[in-house]
């Protein structure tokens, strides 16, 4: 049987004991702090014994944060399980909750789960109070910077409340030294604790994860569509790099044809009359570019998704003489006269086919970056043997199509958790957060260049068994410049970290008196939190060998240069 933590507030054995999990814990009741652990490792535990001995601690009730609604669903449902909450339940609070209800609402419960919009929107409002709010709890706490909700309701927090405790949690806070510290900033953070997957203190408690890259051959009918595309647009950076307006080295990107808008709209203010000039053929080579890349690395049908919305906006002059061009007249007839041919669609049909004849019981999330990919994907599967294909989306509405309320998108999920779907079509809104015990593997369509996208996406599946991920990649794309980018900024992330935590206040040497009321059941044997600590680093600490057997090679007297500097080393900071 598990170790379990026992609390006055906690359900009866319904939190595991983890050492890693209790020092965490024994931290934030100490200070507000950010706490970075791996997806899986739970984050969510440590958020549910701190609101189990607030409640214990003062008359304070404590508010959670979530960015989605079926996020916030989820939270409210682990509460209920974990929380004894003696006659006043947790309760959730989302735009779907009728703003004349809310103010009785906030003073329901001593545990709410809410969406960062709402919280903000009624603290300025003068509907919600949060001077008493004993300890605000913070998931997917990268959103904590410039105007987002959540790090505006931190601040607000700050200032108004007479704990000022709060609890930041997430498990990828960026890969900029700038990035980590602004929402420590912005949250006013004292501590970080951090671990990772390699920590010794999580070994056994982590599924094994198998990353593989799957890279396919873009057909040459594709490349011969997007040929007459990209010298359209070589032609306009052309002509803006002698103006000196496109002035990005190397192959045309996002990022260049940015700079460039951005340097053509300086002109016009300044009295520049050609710049407007610049302006339409700058815009007009961004919308090729979305296009071409619409084509290279998501397909044929796709890409005319992408124009049939093109259509429905033909009120736009721009987007009429766009659409009007002999070019991209071609182009639809061609996408029109042939099915999808992309070798992405084959390989996804292909992998999902194996997984489901190897395990029937399968679950299978996949995530694309476009609806269109996914309208797509959700037909390309309909007719596998044992396929039941769900599409996952947001709220926003798009030109001729609509987007998934919180009920429906919620509704989904639980179709997908209990089996009636087994395959879950998402776009980003299925990336952060949610629990899905069952799902064994996951397919990046596409590889994104985000270290926060990558890590939150790929922490769908590993969580309760063994999982999989597999990346598609479209050779010769910008899917491989992506792929490299994920990777670069998953490493520099514990860097930017690591060194953010070294400018906090030096708060290391904290006791464990915090964890008073807690205490830990082991076969029949209660013990206290801190002797379950020391236990657990006694057993799981690396052995160490006490002697050195390695023979040395160099002869006697013989001068040896011994480089310290590691591979990855560029400075003094990194060492």
């Amino acid at each position: 049987m598990l170790p379990m933590v026992t609390h006055v507030n906690l359900s009866e054995k319904t939190v595991e004991a983890r050492a890693y999990q209790l020092e965490a814990l024994n931290e934030i009741l100490t200070n507000s702090m950010m706490l970075v652990l791996p997806t899986a490792a739970g984050k969510t535990a440590v958020a549910w014994m701190a609101t189990a001995e607030k409640l214990t601690k003062s008359d304070g009730w404590i508010l959670m944060i979530a960015p989605t609604v079926a996020l916030v669903n989820q939270h409210l449902q682990g509460m209920i399980k974990m929380i004894e909450s003696k006659g006043r339940p947790p309760i959730s609070i989302t735009g779907q909750n009728p703003k004349k209800t809310r103010l009785k609402m906030w003073q329901s419960s001593r545990i709410i789960i809410a969406t960062p919009q709402v919280a903000r929107n009624d603290i300025k409002n003068g509907i919600l109070d949060i001077s008493n709010c004993s300890l605000m709890i913070l998931d997917e706490a990268h959103h904590s910077t410039g105007n987002h909700a959540m790090a505006e309701i931190g601040k607000m927090y700050n200032s108004n409340s007479d704990y000022g405790l709060i609890l930041a949690m997430t498990a990828s806070p960026g890969h900029t030294i700038s990035k980590v510290a602004e929402i420590c900033k912005r949250l006013s953070i004292n501590r970080i604790h951090l671990r990772s997957s390699e920590d010794y203190m999580l070994t056994g408690y982590l599924s094994n994860l198998e990353i593989q890259e799957i890279k396919v051959i873009v057909p040459v009918e594709i490349h011969n569509m997007a040929n007459p595309l990209k010298i359209w647009q070589q032609g306009i950076v052309d002509q803006e790099r002698r103006k000196g307006r496109y002035v990005m080295p190397g192959e045309i990107n996002h990022i260049g044809l940015t700079t460039a808008m951005e340097r053509a709209q300086a002109a016009i203010t300044r009295g520049d009359k050609t710049a407007f000039i610049s302006v339409s053929q700058i815009a007009i080579a961004m919308r090729l570019h979305h296009l071409i890349n619409h084509l290279m690395c998501q397909g044929t049908a796709a890409s005319g998704e992408f124009l049939n919305r093109m259509k429905m906006n033909l009120d736009n002059k721009s987007i009429r003489m766009f659409m009007r061009d002999l070019r991209i007249q071609n182009l639809i007839s061609n996408i029109q006269q042939r099915d999808e041919i992309h070798s992405k669609i084959g390989a996804v049909r292909r992998l999902v086919r194996e997984r489901l004849r190897r395990n029937p019981n399968s679950r299978i999330i996949i995530f694309a970056n476009y609806r269109d990919t996914i309208k797509v994907l959700e037909v390309a599967l309909n007719d596998l043997k044992g396929a039941r294909a769900i599409k996952f989306v947001g709220q926003s509405k798009r030109i001729g199509e609509e987007g998934m309320n919180p009920k429906k998108q919620i509704e989904k999920l639980e179709e997908f958790k209990n089996g009636n779907s087994n395959i879950l079509l998402s776009t980003s809104v299925g990336e952060e957060g949610l629990d899905i015990p069952s799902a064994d593997l996951v397919i990046f369509y596409e590889p994104v260049s985000s270290e926060t996208r990558t890590i939150q996406r790929r922490g769908r599946t590993g969580r309760h068994r063994e999982g999989e991920v597999i990346v598609l990649v479209a050779e010769g794309t910008r899917d491989e410049g992506a792929s490299i980018a994920a990777l670069r900024r998953e490493m520099n992330m514990k860097k930017a970290v690591q060194r953010v935590k070294r400018t906090l206040p030096n708060l290391n040497n904290i006791d464990r008196a915090k964890l008073d009321n807690f205490s830990i059941i082991d076969s029949d044997v209660v013990m206290t939190p801190e002797e379950f600590i020391d236990r657990e680093k006694a057993t799981r600490q690396p052995k160490v060998s006490k002697f050195d057997q390695t023979k040395l090679n160099s002869k006697p007297n013989e001068r040896k240069i011994i480089n310290f500097k590691s591979k990855e080393q560029r400075g003094l900071n990194d060492y």
